[in-house]
């Protein structure tokens, strides 16, 4: 992976910051956005002091602009964008009931309109390029019910694996692989939240009886960005420790 360039959204921190770190530990040139701007800064920062391998934007993947202007930046800075982790999100636990169509709309934009406009923007460049690689952050949600997510998240998760298939087979002629990986149960600031007793229980519920580190999914997202993983695209990774078994 040394040398190529990669974008990764969501990345001040949990699954998003991992998946940088991993992506740059393996040599690639990172450029990490997010809407704390502060934070994924200062994340850029530790992983590049100098600023010559990792840098750190805002953005909004809401705006289609402020999405290619961060693509645009590492562009300018690197060469061509080679490797997109779609990872931006928010989560939200909402009644089903209590869901009003601003809710809903922000959720769906966020996780879902994102990441179309995020594979958009990646697909222009990667054609003809000769190496793309486009990754997305589904859930387990999006495949088996949850009451510990609202119905606008599990849906928007459910609409990225139907994007990711969609899209991998759109580009598949020119070289370029499109994956998901659904994660569930995963240590980071989402599960900070919980209470002890919740926590115990959810972990009663995984076979292997253990929640998840970013560091997993980093390295399963690690490893569909290399050219090991070029025969592989429109594929949904689980990775949930036994929670969904198929």
């Amino acid at each position: 992976m040394a040398g190529r360039t990669a974008v990764v959204t969501g990345a001040a921190r949990g699954i998003g910051l991992a998946i940088a770190r991993e992506l740059h530990a393996r040599g690639a040139r990172v450029a990490l956005g997010d809407l704390d701007a502060s934070e994924v800064e200062r994340a850029a920062a530790d992983l590049s002091p100098t600023g010559e391998s990792a840098l750190g934007a805002a953005v909004d993947v809401r705006d289609r602009a402020q999405l290619a202007a961060l693509v645009a930046l590492a562009e300018e800075r690197w060469d061509v964008l080679e490797i997109l982790v779609n990872n931006a999100a928010i989560t939200s636990g909402q009644p089903f009931a209590e869901i009003t169509a601003e809710d809903w709309d922000d959720v769906l934009a966020v996780n879902l309109r994102g990441a179309f406009f995020g594979c958009q923007i990646a697909a222009e460049r990667m054609r003809g390029s000769g190496y793309g690689r486009i990754i997305n952050l589904a859930s387990n949600a999006g495949q088996a019910p949850s009451v510990h997510v609202g119905a606008h998240y599990a849906a928007s998760k459910a609409g990225m694996i139907a994007l990711t298939k969609r899209v991998a087979l759109e580009l598949a002629g020119d070289g370029v692989t499109v994956n998901a990986i659904a994660p569930a149960f995963i240590s980071g600031p989402i599960m900070d939240g919980f209470d002890e007793d919740l926590l115990e229980g959810l972990r009663h519920q995984v076979p292997l009886r253990r929640f998840g580190e970013p560091r997993e999914v980093a390295d399963l997202a690690a490893f569909l960005a290399g050219p090991e993983a070029g025969f592989v695209t429109g594929a949904t990774y689980d990775i949930n420790g036994g929670l969904l078994l198929r």
